[in-house]
């Protein structure tokens, strides 16, 4: 079971092709196999701003965070 890298919930949806939502918190997340690649706060308006400057090294290189799919 995936788990939010932002607040730890397991209440996650799929929204499609290795993407997900989190449902607490409101960040989307993209995933290649079992690493989450980017993280995305969605705004009030739907537009998206990139977290990964929060749990990546850089945004460049996301390096890897498990996500125990």
């Amino acid at each position: 079971m995936i788990r939010c890298p932002n607040c730890n919930s397991s209440d996650i949806g799929k929204i499609g092709a290795n993407q997900y939502y989190c449902w607490d918190c409101f960040v989307e997340l993209s995933v290649s196999g079992d690493e989450i690649t980017s993280i995305y706060q969605v705004e009030e308006d739907g537009t998206l701003d990139s977290l990964n400057d929060l749990f990546f090294e850089t945004e460049s290189d996301p390096g890897s965070i498990q996500s125990n799919l």
